[in-house]
């Protein structure tokens, strides 16, 4: 499948015209004369004709590529180039198989796509994912072609002393001229865009394990050299992800070796090439000294993520990129399950659930709601890339987890063994993994709602769940209505109801979860209930009930879905205070904020000084006082909802008003609970030796927010005993987690000292890249204040530690001041977003797939009030006018800009 066509503008590839291959390639032999000019590439394939299509000429896909020659079974070929595909027609009928020799030159140095064969600070990656094997070599570049690749790397032995690609090494040695070559097997066949090669001088942390079925491996974490004191927690996380993957699911480690290597220059998080993960260094380098918390957390998480697709991704992979949520939903839920089966502690365990939900919130439901919006398995695409997002990973992740409530923890282990069974070693579809989960649990309600269920995969947007309840004394009886609907989204007017597992409890007048008996039961259930709405409408009546509950819906976010729960505040301040589900607890809180914060944000005149009542700032000081709750389940009810999620519940946007809002009420908070935070800063700033578990992390969270709130509301009173509190955390803090929260307590609160730190910081860690990124992004996301934040970014551009070309300090500096700092870059006059249609034209032209995650920054322009929304049009249509933009961006702004 072409992404454009042969001449002309980009075309769309839609679901419905897929076809499969009219060949398919069996072997593949690779060799590599690197350098970084002019790498050479031998490729020797032996192919058949697929005799289940038409037969047709073989059209190999190339880009960027110089072709040298072409040689059939040893002998001439006649061939065309048609645009950048290489087209052969006159080839052997039958199916009997062919060799075909192709020899071809590319330029890494010259790549500043960051996609196929590239350089990074003088060093070789690859990174092949969705497209990029094309610009290595002519090939079927596409997820359904798997073949056995055998790859010989040959390069100068000084450059590039290391030599890795997938699979084991069988073969190495000296060569002539001081060069030296490395021979690598797979032995399991896989698609093009699981290839990898890694050349150059690095380092490697080693670990041999044993695992349960008894075989020995090597682990292997590369790095360049003096990144080694920063390779130990990635390794315990690789090691901790085989462990769990063969003992939550069966799924060994299949490869004598298993190897990690980290660059600086790369467009996503990490890839799982085939036994050979090449990562981002934000997701691998971490010690206590220059990582935070965070990182340690992201690190674990996406190792894991990486090392769980060795199974759900390359073993069975994706049919076509429609299908891209079959290996990416999954493998997010198995990340996620995995971070939560490491955590010893219930709570911990609702942490790490509310961290998801919160990203799926402000990130994913707004593109539900907006011109990119598109299912989770999308009819169809311009350029693959712009669906690599939230909705393909957590939206995905959400189904997949919703099918595991359907059918129950050990029902879904059988349905991931049968899934296993029937198509290791294929590329499938979503349907064939929703098909395994639900054969193996035949007496489930996914079996029974399986075509209704698959809406999931089909439909976009995100449904909203109204429940309205009812109590008739008389009869002991709570009836509980749950209504569903889903808003038009592009290319989808009219929504078929959605399976929606609804996990509830009800609460009584003293905080204890009742128990439960729905009409025409025998037996009572006391806790959390499971109920499964699949029309538009349905009543659920609970028997014997002695007294009107309060409802505990959605308990641990049991759907992806906005609900509207239709509890009083009273009734909300009893779940915060009550419920048993840590989740819920949490959303009560998020609940009585927002409900806050959208009265102040639509009054009339200026925006009042105490938007927050007494009974919000009680139930917050209950909270935080609160002797047995979790200090980070603490931090996340004090934390109120995020501009952008406020700006969601609203019809029209003013950014500079929900901003003002949010901060005026940050402050109420600050000054009102002043005394509390204070204790608690006192209680949770010491945890001895750095450790980043979940206990150890939620105490210095905790702490760090409170610390902020205290230099806020030294702000309002002029007081300067906590911002010098904070700058001397700031100097003596032992972790980076401490150190960070003290220089963010002075930057976010506007405190004189803050230029100092700011100053102090980045002399401390100059040498440090990742470290300089935070410095960089606090700047650029710091709440804006009389319109200063815009100056220090165009000025933070001019610093000789930034560098466009490098994906992670754009990003620190232009995602964070476009997409994570709304009242900064929403300006009334439309500097903001001059700024961004001047930088995606100038990314665009160096990294189109950069470029294209910035062009989305004004996905909701149409939500904003004026003169907003004018402005952001026109900034958007400038962009659009650009003649050579990448199919990337022209398609993000052409969506943008469509009625």
């Amino acid at each position: 499948m072409q992404l454009r066509e042969a001449t002309g503008p980009a075309m769309v590839i839609r679901r419905e015209d897929y076809t499969p291959p009219p060949f398919w390639i069996d072997r593949i032999e690779l060799t590599f004369d690197l350098d970084p000019a002019k790498t050479r590439v031998l490729n020797k394939m032996v192919l058949r004709r697929n005799t289940e299509v038409p037969a047709q000429p073989l059209r190999l896909d190339g880009e960027e590529l110089n072709l040298a020659r072409v040689v059939l079974n040893g002998g001439g070929c006649s061939f065309k180039m048609d645009g950048d595909a290489l087209v052969l027609g006159s080839l052997p009928e039958g199916p009997e198989p062919f060799e075909l020799e192709i020899f071809t030159t590319c330029s890494p140095e010259k790549n500043t796509q960051l996609s196929g064969l590239y350089l990074s600070q003088g060093d070789f990656f690859t990174q092949c994912e969705a497209e990029g094997f094309r610009r290595i070599t002519y090939f079927l570049d596409r997820p359904d072609v798997m073949a056995s690749y055998t790859v010989t790397l040959r390069a100068d032995k000084d450059k590039y002393p290391v030599l890795l690609s997938n699979g084991n090494l069988v073969e190495q040695g000296e060569l002539p001229d001081n060069r030296h070559f490395a021979k690598w097997v797979d032995p399991h066949r896989k698609p093009s865009y699981l290839f990898a090669l890694v050349a150059g001088r690095l380092i490697s942390r080693e670990q041999r394990i044993v695992t349960r079925a008894g075989k020995e491996h090597l682990l292997q974490v590369y790095v360049r050299p003096g990144d080694m004191d920063k390779t130990e927690h990635a390794m315990n996380s690789l090691i901790a992800s085989v462990v769990w993957d063969e003992a939550r699911f069966g799924l060994p480690l299949d490869l004598e070796r298993f190897m990690i290597v980290a660059t600086s220059d790369f467009n996503m998080g990490a890839m799982e090439n085939k036994g050979l993960n090449i990562f981002n260094t934000k997701y691998v380098l971490a010690n206590s000294a220059t990582a935070t918390d965070t990182d340690f957390a992201n690190i674990e998480s996406v190792v894991g993520h990486e090392y769980f697709h060795n199974w759900t991704g390359n073993r069975i992979t994706c049919r076509d990129w429609f299908q891209l949520s079959l290996k990416e939903g999954l493998t997010v839920f198995r990340d996620q399950e995995f971070s939560m089966d490491l955590c010893a502690e219930p709570s911990a365990r609702a942490v790490k659930r509310i961290e998801d939900v919160r990203v799926l919130r402000t990130m994913q439901f707004p593109e539900d709601a907006g011109p990119m919006a598109h299912p989770v398995r999308p009819d169809q695409y311009v350029e693959i890339n712009n669906f690599y997002t939230v909705t393909v990973y957590e939206k995905g992740a959400e189904v997949v987890r919703m099918m595991q409530t359907l059918v129950g923890r050990d029902g879904f282990r059988k349905g991931m063994d049968l899934y296993f069974q029937r198509h290791d070693g294929q590329a499938v579809t979503c349907d064939d993994f929703a098909q395994a989960i639900a054969d193996a649990n035949p007496d489930s309600e996914l079996a029974r709602q399986l075509v209704p269920f698959k809406r999931w995969y089909s439909q976009s947007g995100t449904p909203r769940l109204q429940a309205s309840g009812h109590y008739d004394a008389a009869e002991r009886r709570y009836t509980l209505t749950l209504s569903q609907s889903c808003p038009a989204t592009p290319g989808q007017s009219e929504k078929q109801p959605f399976v929606i597992p609804v996990t509830l409890g009800l609460i009584d007048a003293q905080g204890q979860d009742l128990a439960l008996r729905l009409q025409g039961e025998s037996q009572t259930s006391r806790g959390t209930r499971l109920l499964v709405l699949t029309q538009a409408s349905e009543s659920f009546a609970f028997e014997d009930i002695d007294a009107e509950p309060v409802p505990s819906l959605l308990r641990g976010f049991s759907a992806p879905v906005i609900v509207d729960n239709g509890l009083t505040d009273d009734q909300l301040l009893h779940l915060l205070a009550h419920d048993s589900d840590a989740f819920n607890r949490w959303e009560a809180g998020q609940q009585l904020a927002l409900r806050r914060a959208v009265q102040a944000v639509r009054a009339e005149g200026p925006v009042g000084a105490a938007p927050l009542d007494e009974a919000f700032i009680g139930a917050m000081r209950a909270v935080l006082r609160h002797p047995t709750l979790d200090a980070a389940l603490k931090e996340l009810v004090l934390t109120l909802p995020a501009e952008t999620y406020i700006a969601e519940q609203l019809d029209v946007v003013d950014p500079q008003r929900i901003h003002a809002v949010r901060e005026t009420m940050r402050e109420q908070l600050a000054q009102a609970l002043q005394a509390d935070w204070a204790w608690a800063y006192e209680q949770h700033k010491d945890n001895g030796a750095y450790r980043p578990d979940p206990l150890s992390s939620g105490r210095r969270a905790l702490a760090g927010m409170a610390l902020t709130m205290l230099c806020i509301a030294a702000r309002e009173t002029g007081d300067t005993v906590w911002p010098g509190k904070a700058y001397q955390r700031f100097k003596d803090a032992g972790n980076m987690t401490d150190r960070f929260n003290a220089l963010s307590a002075l930057v976010v609160s506007g405190q004189p000292l803050a230029q100092e730190a700011l100053a102090r910081f980045h002399a401390m860690f100059k040498d440090e890249a990742l470290v300089i990124d935070k410095w960089f992004a606090l700047q650029a996301g710091a709440p804006d204040r009389g319109g200063n934040v815009l100056p220090a970014v165009r000025q933070l551009m001019t610093h000789p530690d930034f560098n466009l070309k490098n994906p992670n300090r754009a990003r620190s500096v232009i995602f964070s001041f476009c997409s994570a700092n709304p009242a900064g870059f929403h300006r009334s006059d439309a500097a903001g977003y001059v700024f961004w249609s001047e930088r995606v034209l100038e990314l665009d032209a160096i990294n189109p797939q950069v470029a294209a995650r910035l062009a989305r920054a004004l996905d909701r322009w149409k939500k904003l009030a004026e003169p907003y929304r004018s402005a952001a049009r026109e900034a958007i249509a400038r962009v659009a006018a650009k003649s050579d933009l990448s199919a990337d961006v022209r398609e993000v702004v052409t969506r943008a800009l469509a009625e």
